[in-house]
């Protein structure tokens, strides 16, 4: 049984990076399951068995990327932001690949609703509007401003190449959530 896992698993990767290669190569519009099957050197039933179609595809792997970030949030509940960033930060250098292909292709709309929406829940208990500097202020507003903010920068970083240190743009980020959501 164990041996049919594996090859489910092997099977379901090459489709996963053949698909982010592919992204990377032509627009969202024109790639075809059979072009992910010759990539993936699996039959276009191969596919099918695990997706319904490439809009499929390409949920599951934002889908996955989010639960995992999502993870690394739980992990990093008791750290403050510039640190709690980090493991941020060294997620996406790490899956630059993905995040990369997700920002530039097609798929850019449907990534980014997908992580403001992400980024947006996970502040959620970090805003208070009932005492502090933001006192009174709109919470959903701060909501908006700020994951908007943050899915902006991490474009950009990603989009421009990683040309600045990981570390320090977690920490910068950080620093200004630390200042303003408390």
């Amino acid at each position: 049984m164990p041996r049919i896992d594996r090859r489910v698993q092997k099977s379901q990767e090459a489709i996963k990076n053949a698909f982010i290669e592919l992204m990377s190569e032509k627009s969202f519009d024109q790639l075809t399951i059979q072009d992910i099957s010759d990539r993936a050197n699996v039959g276009r039933r191969t596919v099918y068995d695990h997706y319904l179609d490439k809009f499929d595809i390409l949920e599951k792997l934002i889908e996955e990327h989010i639960e995992e970030l999502r993870k690394l949030c739980k992990a990093a509940a008791d750290l403050d932001f510039a640190e709690g960033n980090l493991i941020w930060f060294e997620y996406f250098e790490r899956n630059h690949s993905f995040f990369f292909t997700m920002l530039t292709s097609k798929g850019a709309t449907t990534f980014r609703k997908h992580f403001l929406a992400f980024v947006m829940e996970e502040l959620e208990d970090e805003v208070n509007v009932s005492e502090g500097i933001n006192k009174g202020l709109s919470k959903q507003l701060i909501l908006s401003f700020f994951s908007a903010a943050i899915v902006e920068i991490v474009e950009m970083w990603i989009v421009n190449g990683l040309n600045e240190p990981t570390e320090a743009v977690a920490r910068q980020v950080g620093i200004l959530l630390d200042r303003n959501l408390e």
